[in-house]
């Protein structure tokens, strides 16, 4: 069995973007992450009723801030990777999907947003070998 955690809507102010006015001037980009858990890591979190035996999601809002709010990059795509590896830092992820919307984009005609979404998994185990198994 597997859960999800997902955080929807996290805003911070970033320097992102391939002109110099918006490296100068700044503006808000918003975040949406989901996590997809390991076998039984929500079971075994609401059995205990212990934060540390789930992934903390106050905490991830802050690691995701971090990124957003330091080191300026060109592209919105380079701002999700990195958004992406702080969510598979946690052993317990088995998967994320972030989406990086940039709703104040540069663009001179009217449109309601702009999103890239990356979704990424851990590889599988490798399963040992069966008795018989082999060459």
């Amino acid at each position: 069995m597997s859960g999800r955690i997902a955080l929807s809507g996290l805003r911070a102010r970033g320097n992102h973007g391939v002109y110099d006015f918006e490296r100068a001037q700044g503006q808000e980009f918003v975040v949406d992450v989901v996590l997809e858990l390991g076998d039984d890591v929500l079971v075994r979190a609401a059995a205990s009723d212990d934060v540390t035996d789930t992934v903390h999601y106050g905490e991830l809002a802050g690691r995701l801030v971090a990124v957003v709010t330091g080191e300026p990059v060109n592209l919105i795509e380079t701002l999700a990777d990195r958004l992406i590896a702080v969510c598979l830092d946690d052993p317990r992820v088995a998967a994320a999907e972030v989406t990086v919307h940039k709703p104040q984009a540069p663009i001179p005609h009217e449109f309601a947003d702009v999103t890239v979404t990356l979704r990424r998994s851990r590889p599988a185990p490798a399963r040992p070998a069966a008795a018989g198994d082999g060459p």
